[in-house]
């Protein structure tokens, strides 16, 4: 396999799952602004759209969208148990979440990462409805249990970690909410994902 991705972006949550399986994989990182990958292909060949990730299979196959890759990537490693299998409740839940995560809390943080720059009134705006969404996804999470489902680390908490991280770039604390910061830094000390912040370059 070979994952399209860029340094911090919501693809680390698909690099994070390779790395906990332990999947023979390469990298090939996407200057998505240019359009043009390490390599120098242009990147819309491979993903029409321009944005990451992108996971390409052995049969030259490529997977687009977080969430459709985050699946993939659970029912194909399914002996490590980080998705619930299809057709039952779980797997429902799971969907319920990586949706929210997609289309609610991810796309909160997007006037934070646009070009030109929001002025005072906009980033007071984009702030409010951003923690907002943080405070949603805050009661989502159970009180009771370390991960996102209950007890197992799945899919879901990989890219939560990976969005949430995005609060240390843009001068967003995530100190009114405890229990995301526990959950933070639970999820952070999981060596898949200290091995993936260091191949990303975001880390020592």
């Amino acid at each position: 396999m070979k994952l399209y991705y860029k340094p911090g972006a919501c693809s680390m949550a698909a690099h994070i799952i390779l790395n906990e399986v332990s999947a023979p994989h390469s990298l090939e990182k996407v200057d998505t602004g240019a359009g043009i990958t390490d390599a120098g292909q242009a990147y819309s060949d491979i993903n029409p759209r321009g944005y990451v990730p992108a996971l390409r299979l052995e049969d030259g196959d490529v997977i687009t969208e977080n969430s459709a890759v985050l699946q993939f990537l659970g029912d194909h490693f399914a002996d490590h148990a980080l998705i619930p299998k299809a057709g039952t409740k779980e797997r429902l839940r799971l969907q319920e979440v990586l949706s929210f995560l997609s289309s609610e809390l991810h796309v909160a943080f997007s006037p934070f990462f646009t070009k030109p720059e929001m002025n005072e009134e906009r980033k007071q705006s984009a702030t409010q409805k951003l923690t907002r969404k943080i405070g949603e996804f805050d009661a989502l999470l159970p009180d009771a249990a370390p991960f996102i489902l209950g007890d197992g680390f799945s899919v879901a908490d990989a890219y939560a970690f990976v969005i949430l991280n995005w609060t240390n770039f843009i001068g967003v604390s995530l100190d009114p909410w405890p229990k995301l910061v526990e959950f933070q830094a639970r999820i952070g000390k999981r060596p898949a994902v200290m091995q993936t912040l260091q191949e990303e370059g975001l880390a020592a």
